[in-house]
C-alpha cells in the first residue's frame, strides 16, 4: 500500500538525530539515502537480503558527521533502488515512491526516496549518491535543484559503494540557498571566479524527444544567450555518445562486481529483473582488450573536459531527455530511456566534473536545466546557479 503521508520516501521515518543547535544549517531537516551508515543502524542499501547480513554501524558516514556537527537535524532514511544500480526509481520490496510533481509518473533513482522527501516538504533538503545520475534524475524528474560534486572532492567513507571510480554524495533542495548552504559545509575551501565562457553543447538538446520540451528549451537558450552570451561546443569532437555511453556501461560495471559480486554468488539476493540483468552483464566483463580501450577513453575524455573548462567556463546541457517516465510505461522503453539518458548522464560522470541541475517547472512535467563546470569549481557553480537569471520565460 502508498503511505499517502510521506510519498513513500521514508525506510525508517522515525529516526532523530541532531548534535548542534548552531551552526550554518542550524533548523534545516534533512534526510539520508538508506547506504549511510548510522551510528546503531543497520542499512538495507534497498534489498532486504542485505539488510539481513548487514552490521550495526560503530559511526556515523564522514557526511553524516559534519552535517550534524553545523546544526542539521536528521529526521530519517530514504528508499533507494536495489544497490543503487537503477535510475528509475523503483523498488519492488518497498511501496512505490511516489512523484509530488508528476504522482502518475516516476521518481527517478536510485536516490528516490531522498528526492520526494524534499519534493513534497517534509525535509529542507536530503542526501543521496550520485554515481550514474542518481540525484541529477531524480532531482530532474521531480523538480529540485541537485548537485554532483566533483569526484573524490567528498568523503565516501561510511557510504556502501557501487561504482567507486565515479560514485559521488549528491544533495537535492527545493532552493538554489539551501543547496549552497549544504555544499558550504561539505566542500573544501576553494576559490571562486567568474565564468568567462558558458558553452551550450547543442547535441545534447538534440536528444530531446518530445516537441513541446524542443520548443521550450530553444526559447530558454535564446533568452539565456541575450543575457550571457552563450557560445556552441561539441564535446564530441573526438568521441560519440555511443562510445562514452559504453564505456560508462563497461567501467561501472567492472566496478560494481568488484563491489558485489563475492556477495551476490553468497547470498543469491531476490533482485528485481532490470537489476538482476545488471549485474548479470557486470559479472562477464573481463579485462580485455576492449575493457582497456574504454579506461583510455574515460582518460582522454576527462583530460578533454578538464582542458576546455579549466576553473572559468561551464557548458549547458538538458538533465534529461525529457520529464519523468509515466509508471504504465513498458519495461522495454524504461530501459530504452536509461540508454538515452546515459548520453547525457555520462559526461559529467566519466570526467569526475561537478554538475548541478535547476528545476525548470514546464507546463506539463518538470524539467532540468544542467551546467558542468571545471574540476573543484564546485563551489563557483553553486555561487553560479544560485545567481543564474532565468526571469521572464513562462514556467520557469
Amino acid at each position: 500500500m502508498i503511505n499517502h503521508n510521506d510519498y513513500g520516501a521514508f525506510i525508517n521515518p522515525s529516526m532523530t538525530l541532531s548534535l548542534n543547535t548552531s551552526g550554518p544549517l542550524s533548523g534545516l531537516k534533512f534526510a539520508l539515502k538508506d547506504v549511510f551508515a548510522v551510528k546503531g543502524y543497520k542499512n538495507s542499501a534497498g534489498n532486504p537480503t542485505w539488510l539481513t547480513y548487514a552490521d550495526e554501524a560503530t559511526e556515523h558516514a564522514d557526511v553524516v558527521n559534519q552535517l550534524l556537527h553545523h546544526g542539521a537535524t536528521l529526521v530519517g532514511t530514504t528508499v533507494t533502488d536495489e544497490l543503487m544500480y537503477s535510475l528509475k526509481g523503483d523498488n519492488k520490496h518497498y511501496p512505490p515512491t511516489i512523484n509530488p510533481k508528476a504522482p502518475d509518473s516516476f521518481t527517478g533513482g536510485s536516490s528516490s526516496g531522498s528526492a520526494v522527501s524534499v519534493a513534497s516538504h517534509q525535509t529542507d533538503f536530503s542526501i543521496g549518491t550520485d554515481t550514474g545520475g542518481s540525484v541529477r534524475i531524480p532531482s530532474s524528474y521531480c523538480g529540485l535543484f541537485g548537485m554532483r560534486p566533483s569526484h573524490g572532492l567528498i568523503s565516501m567513507n561510511g557510504v556502501i559503494p557501487l561504482a567507486p571510480s565515479f560514485d559521488t554524495v549528491g544533495w537535492m533542495a527545493n532552493h538554489a540557498d539551501i543547496l549552497a548552504k549544504v555544499g558550504d559545509v561539505l566542500l573544501p575551501d576553494q576559490t571562486v571566479h567568474a565564468y568567462k565562457t558558458i558553452y551550450v553543447f547543442q547535441k545534447a538538446f538534440d536528444l530531446l524527444q518530445d516537441s513541446d520540451d524542443i520548443a521550450y528549451y530553444h526559447k530558454l537558450l535564446q533568452l539565456l544567450n541575450d543575457r550571457y552570451t552563450l557560445k556552441s561546443v561539441d564535446l564530441l569532437d573526438n568521441h560519440s555518445f555511443h562510445e562514452l555511453t559504453e564505456c560508462f556501461r563497461i567501467l561501472q560495471g567492472k566496478e560494481a562486481w568488484q563491489s558485489h559480486g563475492q556477495w551476490i554468488n553468497q547470498y543469491h539476493p531476490d533482485f528485481s529483473k532490470d537489476i538482476s540483468g545488471r549485474f548479470e552483464m557486470a559479472s562477464k566483463i573481463k579485462e580485455d582488450v576492449h575493457y582497456h580501450l574504454m579506461l583510455q577513453t574515460k582518460q582522454n575524455f576527462t583530460t578533454e573536459m578538464h582542458q576546455l573548462l579549466g576553473s572559468d567556463s561551464l557548458v549547458i546541457i538538458p538533465t534529461t531527455v525529457g520529464s519523468a517516465p509515466s509508471r504504465e510505461s513498458s519495461f522495454s522503453s524504461i530501459e530504452s530511456l536509461r540508454a538515452q539518458t546515459m548520453k547525457l548522464t555520462c559526461l559529467a560522470g566519466l570526467s569526475g566534473l561537478p554538475q548541478i541541475t535547476r528545476p525548470l517547472l514546464h507546463t506539463k512535467k518538470p524539467l532540468g536545466l544542467s551546467f558542468i563546470s571545471g574540476y573543484n569549481t564546485d563551489k563557483q557553480l553553486l555561487q553560479f546557479v544560485r545567481n543564474v537569471d532565468l526571469s521572464g520565460l513562462k514556467g520557469i
